[in-house]
């Protein structure tokens, strides 16, 4: 698939779509992994997710700090190990899933992720208009209202929209810039916390209870579990030698470095203002009344572009995975459905719903568990092309016809497609949310939140104890196979 012309990336607007990327355009550094991962979690809302640690589960300062270790560690490091899969195909996540899932079979799992990314899209473009009304508000004394919330929404969508159109050489450069200024921006915060904060009365606050701090958990690692299928997204320009263990590290490395100070400062708020944790309607007002203006205006508006950048990565892959179900677009239009989609679903939470926070922990519930039916085959299936001297074929993951490699029975991987299934109906058993209680979410695993974590061993056990399916395809070239059989460094 080389081309004699400039490659697909070189130019300011990123043309590649679902295609697997040749090795002449692999020159990616891990390195460039870290910016992208810390701009994936700047959003102010884990400010109002720590302060829920507080006053929804009752932790105090100790167990916050640990409840975000823990989740960074766990979300980001299944994001990290799965994002290998990317250096081997070259390809989005979603395209490789072909090869667990069958190239019919994939629309199952590839349809819920698209659905998923629609949600956490209005959540983020919500979030982003928002902190527009805030800042306007401080500045400028504007208090929000229907037009301006329709203009402000609108606003963040389309500037998301032409962010994510430009590709992963701009989201690169916009990711490297925006950590700098949100870091610095953080650490201003920091030092007037520390500064000003009753620390008497935070860490005085009593300890809460081992479940609460596994149910913390789950929330908090929600977020990272919804970016697992996207990393092989951002791997896949890396060379065939690029370090398995460097692509974890950096990963979790860059993820924690924004969610554990963001999660920790939430809860720290929430000492001295147990609001923060209850503002069910607009969740980005309450800086304005812990902080002071010079410093909570400059603050969410680096914080808005962190959130332009989220939903701009989340955009940018869930082109790929509207190419992967069939949409006959390049990537760039594809994106334009995830725009239209998000600032419908964002003007109806915003003019018309109630409870943004609750009905956002409910989509965190969902999010993780939906997701992690298909974490856990896809990791299953990654084991397995560890030991194959072809991990992935390019030329059959694009063919959808019968002389695909990944065609198996039909289009469908039946063992794959079982332990997804069984595995997300399990999950939605041990489910409790605003919406639906699930039968089984008053037993241990659904009382502590682990849904999630239950959803993933399900499907990998099954997936594991299964017949392993068998690939109908030609024996690779030894050039292939020589490509293929490099090591790999994931430990």
């Amino acid at each position: 698939m080389g081309t004699t012309s400039a490659p697909a990336t070189e130019g300011a607007v990123e043309t590649r779509g679902i295609e697997p990327v040749p090795d002449n355009e692999r020159q990616g550094r891990v390195r460039e992994l870290f910016p992208t991962w810390v701009a994936a979690n700047i959003s102010v809302l884990l400010l109002t997710m720590g302060a829920s640690l507080v006053v929804g589960n009752g932790l105090n300062f100790w167990q916050v700090l640990l409840v975000a270790a823990i989740a960074a560690a766990v979300a980001f490091g299944m994001v990290g190990v799965l994002s290998v899969s990317g250096k081997w195909g070259g390809a989005p996540g979603a395209m490789l899933s072909r090869a667990a899932f069958g190239v019919r079979g994939n629309y199952f799992p590839g349809a819920i992720l698209w659905v998923a990314r629609f949600g956490w899209e209005t959540i983020n473009a919500v979030t982003g208009a928002y902190a527009v009304l805030t800042v306007l508000h401080l500045l400028l004394g504007i208090e929000s209202n229907n037009v301006l919330v329709v203009v402000t929404l609108l606003a963040f969508v389309a500037v998301t929209y032409l962010v994510s159109g430009l590709g992963r050489k701009a989201l690169n450069i916009c990711n490297k810039y925006s950590t700098y200024l949100f870091g610095l921006f953080s650490i201003m915060v920091l030092v007037y916390l520390v500064a000003t904060m009753d620390w008497d009365a935070v860490f005085a606050k009593k300890a809460g209870t081992t479940a609460m701090v596994i149910a913390g958990i789950g929330t908090i690692a929600a977020g990272g579990i919804s970016w697992v299928p996207t990393g092989p997204d951002f791997a896949r320009y890396l060379p065939h030698s690029a370090s398995g263990k460097k692509i974890v590290g950096t990963t979790v490395s860059g993820a924690a470095l924004v969610l554990l100070p963001m999660v920790l400062m939430g809860g720290v708020m929430a000492v001295s203002n147990p609001k923060l944790a209850g503002q069910n309607t607009d969740p980005m007002s309450f800086l304005g009344s812990i902080l002071p203006g010079w410093l909570a205006v400059p603050y969410l508006i680096t914080a808005l572009v962190g959130m332009v950048l989220i939903n701009s990565l989340s955009m940018y892959s869930a082109g790929f995975t509207a190419q992967t179900m069939g949409v006959k677009l390049p990537r760039a239009l594809a994106v334009s459905i995830n725009a239209v989609i998000s600032l419908v679903g964002g003007l109806f939470m915003m003019l018309v719903a109630k409870d943004f926070i609750g009905q956002f922990i409910a989509f965190l519930t969902l999010l993780a568990v939906s997701f992690s039916a298909w974490i856990g085959v896809y990791g299953i299936d990654m084991a397995r092309r560890r030991k194959l001297a072809v991990r992935y074929d390019a030329d059959s993951l694009m063919n959808t016809g019968r002389t695909s490699r990944y065609w198996y029975v039909g289009g469908f991987c039946w063992q794959a497609m079982t332990a997804w299934g069984v595995a997300l109906a399990a999950g939605l058993c041990f489910t409790k949310v605003q919406w639906f209680t699930g039968p089984l979410a008053t037993t241990w695993i659904g009382e502590n939140g682990l849904g999630w974590a239950a959803t993933i061993a399900i499907a990998a056990l099954v997936f594991a104890a299964l017949p392993t399916p068998k690939e109908s395809a030609p024996a690779a070239g030894p050039d292939e196979a020589a490509e293929a059989r490099q090591p790999v460094e994931v430990g």
